[in-house]
C-alpha cells in the first residue's frame, strides 16, 4: 500500500510538473561578427547562455503549459558595434510560431527586426528581469532584459489572441508595464513616442489601443477561424482568412500608417500565397486586391502568383 502511496505522488508530481512548464521554447543567439576582439567574442558566449536560461527558465504566465504547448520563438541578438567599454548598439530579430490544427505546420506570429537594442554587459552579470524594478539600478544594464521581457510578453499575447478573442490582453499590459518604466539614458531609444513611428512603444500603443480593438479579432479569425478550419474545412478556412484581410484592410483604410498593419504582415506573403492559390478564380482575385494593397512590397508578387 506505502509503494502505491509513492507512485501516485510520483505520478502527480511529474503531471504538475509538465502542467506548470515554462511557456517558451526559445532559442537565443547572439551575433559578434562585427566584433574583432576575441576576448569580446567570449563574452557574447556567456551571454548568450544567459539569455536562453532568462527566456526558457523563467515563468512568463501563471498558466499551465505542457512540453508540446510551449510556443516556438527564436532571438538572434546581432553585436553591430562597441559604443563604448562594455556598452554595445544592437538589433534584435524576434520570431515565433504557432502550431495549426491538424498539421505540422507553424505559422509566423511575430517576423519582426528591432534596430535599436543598446545595453551594458560585462561578462557573468546578472541576465535578470523584475517586473517591478524594470529600469533596475543601471538602465544601460536593465535595457537588455527589458527589451526581451517586452518581446516575451509580446509574443504571448499574440499566441493567446491567436486562440481566443482578446486573449492576449494581460500580456500585453505587462508589455506596457515595461514602455512606461522604461530604462532612460542618452544611448537608449525605442520606448517613447518621440522615438520613431516603428519601435516598441507604437507596436504595443497599437495593441493596448481600444480604438483598434478590431485588430484582435482580425488576429483570432485568421489563425483559429481561417487557418486552423484549412486541415478537415478548406473552404471555410479559406473564406475566414479572407474575412480577416478584409477586416485588416478595412482597418488600415481607416487607420493609415498604424505600425501593427506592416508588423502583421511582415513575412505572411508565401504562406498566403500558399492559403489563396487552391481558391476560386473570385477568392484569388479578392486576395489580390486586399494584399496589393496591405502589403505594397510583395504586391506584384501576389498578382504573378494568384492571377
Amino acid at each position: 500500500m506505502l509503494a502505491k502511496k509513492y507512485v501516485f505522488i510520483l505520478l502527480f508530481t511529474l503531471l504538475s510538473s509538465a502542467l506548470t512548464a515554462q511557456e517558451l521554447r526559445a532559442k537565443v543567439t547572439v551575433l559578434a561578427g562585427r566584433v574583432n576582439s576575441t576576448v569580446e567574442k567570449k563574452i557574447f558566449v556567456t551571454l548568450q547562455s544567459q539569455l536562453n536560461d532568462l527566456m526558457n527558465n523563467r515563468k512568463w504566465t501563471s498558466d499551465g503549459f505542457s512540453q508540446n504547448e510551449k510556443i516556438e520563438c527564436s532571438f538572434i541578438l546581432n553585436i553591430e558595434s562597441i559604443i563604448e567599454t562594455n556598452v554595445y548598439k544592437a538589433s534584435l530579430t524576434v520570431q515565433a510560431a504557432r502550431p495549426v490544427y491538424g498539421t505540422s505546420y507553424q505559422s509566423a506570429l511575430v517576423n519582426f527586426v528591432d534596430a535599436d537594442v543598446n545595453f551594458k554587459y560585462i561578462e557573468f552579470q546578472p541576465v535578470e528581469f523584475n517586473e517591478s524594478r524594470v529600469q533596475g539600478t543601471d538602465a544601460s544594464v536593465a535595457n537588455l532584459t527589458a527589451v526581451f521581457a517586452y518581446y516575451a510578453y509580446l509574443v504571448l499575447g499574440l499566441d493567446y489572441d491567436s486562440f481566443s478573442p482578446k486573449g492576449g490582453d494581460e500580456y500585453f499590459r505587462k508589455a506596457q508595464n515595461i514602455v512606461n518604466n522604461a530604462p532612460e539614458s542618452k544611448d537608449i531609444s525605442g520606448w517613447k513616442m518621440f522615438d520613431g513611428t516603428r519601435n516598441r512603444y507604437w507596436l504595443n500603443e497599437n495593441l493596448i489601443n481600444t480604438r483598434y480593438n478590431i485588430i484582435h479579432d482580425i488576429i483570432y479569425n485568421y489563425y483559429r477561424t481561417g487557418l486552423d478550419k484549412m486541415y478537415d474545412k478548406e473552404k471555410e478556412g479559406r473564406a475566414g482568412i479572407l474575412q480577416s484581410l478584409t477586416q485588416l484592410y478595412t482597418f488600415h483604410k481607416e487607420n493609415p500608417n498604424t505600425m501593427i498593419v506592416q508588423f502583421i504582415m511582415q513575412g505572411k506573403a508565401l504562406e498566403l500565397i500558399g492559403l489563396l492559390k487552391k481558391g476560386t478564380s473570385e477568392e484569388r482575385a479578392k486576395g489580390i486586391e486586399l494584399l496589393s494593397v496591405l502589403d505594397v512590397l510583395n504586391s506584384s508578387r501576389y498578382k504573378q502568383e494568384l492571377q
